[in-house]
Order: structure tokens, then sequence, then C-alpha cells
């Protein structure tokens, strides 16, 4: 006999919203099971059941904000502890790029709930993505198929077999490693393509094969490139852009 699932983990699974929207979508009655609105927190529902959302859940979601930014070196992606600068305080008008091209105006309500989708640690530089939009966040920080891309600065000898093993052969924690891409950019730089983003993931492999890593820089994450983005500066992401 097929079990059933709280409504709100589901909407979450099939990439709906976010478990919190889920919740608050039911509350205001904007979704349906089959046809018919449940507005009660909590409901179940099985695997086979149609699940929609009413256009209100979908104008809320089109209106969340998405801001792509070039994080410098020295700001932590995440809640920042005392002493430390969060990257969002970098989202203010002056430092907007004076390319983005999304046509979306400002509003001080895009700085609400914004959240990191990902992290960046506070010693490298590059793409980071913050989002109000939970659908973003769940596939850029639980899909294994999106890519992102690095150019990483190293020093120190690195033989043909430690590039194996960089691509294919390590393990940390105790845990093997998702297959990278990984070859040399310059003399003294590489490029690494990863599908997986555990702490401090870069360094901790540059160290297994002797290479001291300099510096990090994020160029890209899924589909969605650093490009001309200055340092320091942010922009939206524009509704034809997908990760």
């Amino acid at each position: 006999m097929t079990e059933s699932i709280r409504l709100s983990k589901r909407m979450t699974e099939l990439g709906m919203c976010s478990r919190r929207e889920a919740d608050e979508f039911i509350e205001q009655g904007w979704v349906k099971v089959d046809g018919v609105v449940v507005n009660t927190l909590g409901s179940r529902v099985l695997p086979e059941q149609k699940i929609t959302l009413e256009r209100q859940a979908t104008v809320f979601q089109a209106e969340r904000a998405t801001i792509l930014m070039n994080k410098p070196v020295g700001y932590v992606s995440g809640p920042a502890e005392p002493g430390e600068r969060p990257a969002w305080t970098l989202i203010k008008a002056e430092t907007r790029f004076i390319g983005d091209k999304s046509g979306i105006v400002f509003l001080k309500k895009h700085m609400h709930n914004l959240a990191p989708a990902g992290r960046l640690d506070v010693d490298s530089s590059g793409l980071l993505v913050l989002t109000q939009d939970g659908r973003i966040a769940k596939k850029l920080m639980s899909d294994a198929d999106v890519e992102r891309e690095y150019v990483v600065q190293v020093e120190g000898f690195l033989s043909d077999e430690g590039m194996k093993q960089l691509n294919n052969g390590l393990s940390l924690d105790d845990e093997r490693l998702k297959p990278t891409k990984v070859s040399w950019q310059s003399e003294d730089a590489l490029r690494f393509v990863l599908r997986e983003n555990r702490p401090r993931q870069i360094r901790r492999m540059c160290e297994l094969v002797g290479l001291k890593v300099i510096n990090i820089r994020r160029l890209r994450i899924g589909r969605v490139s650093l490009s001309d983005l200055p340092v320091g500066q942010w922009r939206y992401l524009r509704m034809e852009e997908r990760f």
C-alpha cells in the first residue's frame, strides 16, 4: 500500500517551492490537490495525486529576487560572526552593475529573507548567488547536476599521477569524491569543475597532491557565469537565465 506524505514535503520534492513557501501557499489557499483547494497545514497526499498552484502563488514567486554577486575576498557568504563582513552588505544601489539588463527596479523588499544559495569561503572570490526564491535555493544546494567552475592559482609541482587523483581518485573524510574535471588553465592556475560543494573542498584536494592554493575564483554555477561582473558589484538574475 502506498504511504501518504505531507503536502508541503511533496511540493518541495517536486521542486515547486521551498518548504517554508509551501506552508505559506497552503495557508493562503493557493494550493490544489486533484483540483480541490487544500488550506490545512499538515495535510497529506499520495504520490500519484496532482498538485497545482494558483496564479497568486506563481506571481508571488516571480516577484522574488535572485542576485548574482562577484564576491571579494574577505566577505563571508552566510551568517557573519562578530568582526566578519557579510556579503549581503555590498548590495546597494551604488554597487549595482551598470550593465544589469534585467530591467528590475531595485527595491528594499528584495533584501528581506535574502539568503546565499551555497557557500563561497571568506578567502575565495567570484560568483555568489543570493536569493529569495526557495526553488533556486533548493536546486543549487541539493542538485548534483549543477556544475561549479573555478580558476585556482596554485604553487608547487603537480605530477601526472597527481592530476589523475584530482580528477578521479581522492577521498575526503573517508568518503569518495565524485569525479571532478581538472585541467591546466595557465602555468600556475588550474580549472576545476565540481558537481558537489563540500567545505573547503578544492583547498583540501590540492593539499592532498602537494599543491598550495594561492587564490580561488568561482566563474560559473550551472549555465550562469560571472562574465564581466566587476568585483564587489552585483546584478539581478534575468528572467530568461536558468542555472
